[in-house]
């Protein structure tokens, strides 16, 4: 029996969405190489399927992630999740517009600076508020990362909810804290 730990960055959220059919949109993007395809997400999903790959004694050690980045390429790994999604029944909807929760708000930055921190934990309470995971189109859509400068009244994350209590649920407590650390 052997034991492979990975340690990995953990700063900010990885992808755009918190939600389920945002963070299916995610996936979705990274598969068909979408060009709004979350880059974090692909990389850190190549590096855990790389280190699954070289479970096989067959694959030399080192190469994993080299696999896994040709199968994403090639579309294997997009026509498998197809292959998953019909046998599983695939639902009536298209993956480059998820049905969304119709009520949404905008976080605005509140001043001019570069993205220092997100606090992931504050994000996830916004989106458990909106009503996240139970309500599929409910979440936060993510619209600037760690790094990226914004100015005072720029988007930073979009909440989505389908009903207006839980929407208002999420704007209080984004009230109390944006989650982003502009500095």
């Amino acid at each position: 029996l052997a034991l492979t730990t990975l340690v990995t960055d953990g700063s900010q959220p990885i992808g755009r969405g918190i939600g389920p059919m945002l963070e299916a949109r995610d996936v979705m993007r990274v598969l068909s190489a979408h060009p709004e395809a979350p880059a974090d997400l692909r990389e850190k999903s190549l590096l855990l399927a790389g280190q699954i790959l070289e479970f096989d004694s067959a694959l030399p050690p080192g190469t994993g992630k080299d696999r896994a980045r040709a199968i994403l390429d090639s579309g294997a790994a997009l026509a498998k999740m197809e292959a998953i999604i019909a046998a599983q029944g695939r639902h009536d909807f298209d993956w480059r517009a998820p049905p969304l929760g119709a009520l949404a708000h905008e976080v605005l930055a509140g001043t001019d600076g570069a993205v220092g921190a997100i606090d992931i934990e504050r994000i996830a309470r916004i989106a458990r508020r909106a009503g996240a995971p139970k309500a599929k189109g409910a979440g936060v859509d993510l619209l600037a990362r760690c790094g990226d400068r914004v100015v005072r009244g720029q988007p930073l994350y979009r909440i989505h909810a389908t009903s207006s209590a839980e929407l208002g649920f999420a704007v209080q407590v984004a009230a109390r804290g944006s989650a982003f650390s502009i500095g």
